[in-house]
């Protein structure tokens, strides 16, 4: 058990027999008033997001989280399907488990799966994947790094904001956090 004010952002907590993932955390001592730690959650469940405030002598479960490098096999329209790089056992996923993170699923990318009980609960993906461009306009000859920029459409259907000078068919890495071209790969 955790003190409310242990929590940090990216903890997963186990609160009224749910798993959260806190978003934000905020320590307030208002005047005379007894201190609180305001908390925004976002739930693993459904995904949704929450604001609660914790007294600042709660007690908080954090949840124990197992983890297991997986590769990324292919989709079936309805599972991603991945193989655990230990013992080649496959396990599928549905779209709604993995949320935004199929986007970035391109053939043999290496994850981590994120286990609560045994159940996979989500997918940490690499800070960056190579990914080659599918649809764009015709690059402008002589462009060079300005800040202008057009969309182009990745292998996975993912639209990424790139430099003028970027063309169909070339690899480029995006940031998986954020979703942004990084540089050409």
């Amino acid at each position: 058990m955790l003190s409310a004010t242990q929590l940090r952002p990216g903890m997963v907590i186990k609160f009224n027999n749910e798993l959260y993932s806190i978003f934000t955390m905020t320590h307030r001592t208002p005047g005379n008033l007894r201190g609180f730690v305001q908390v925004r959650m976002r739930s693993l469940r459904n995904g949704s997001m929450n604001e609660h405030r914790f007294s600042t002598d709660d007690k908080v479960e954090k949840a124990i989280l197992e983890q297991k490098d997986m590769e990324y096999l292919y989709d079936d329209g309805e599972y991603y399907y991945f193989m655990n790089t230990e013992n080649y056992e496959q396990m599928h996923l549905t779209k709604e488990l993995l949320g935004d993170a199929t986007e970035y699923l391109i053939p043999q990318l290496k994850v981590t799966v994120e286990f609560y009980e045994d159940k996979p609960i989500g997918v940490e993906l690499p800070p960056t994947v190579d990914m080659t461009v599918v649809e764009t306009e015709p690059g402008l000859k002589g462009a060079t790094v300005s800040n202008v920029t057009k969309p182009a459409k990745m292998e996975t259907g993912l639209v990424v904001q790139v430099p003028p000078f970027i063309n169909e068919g070339e690899k480029i890495r995006i940031n998986t956090s954020e979703g942004t071209y990084q540089e050409r790969a």
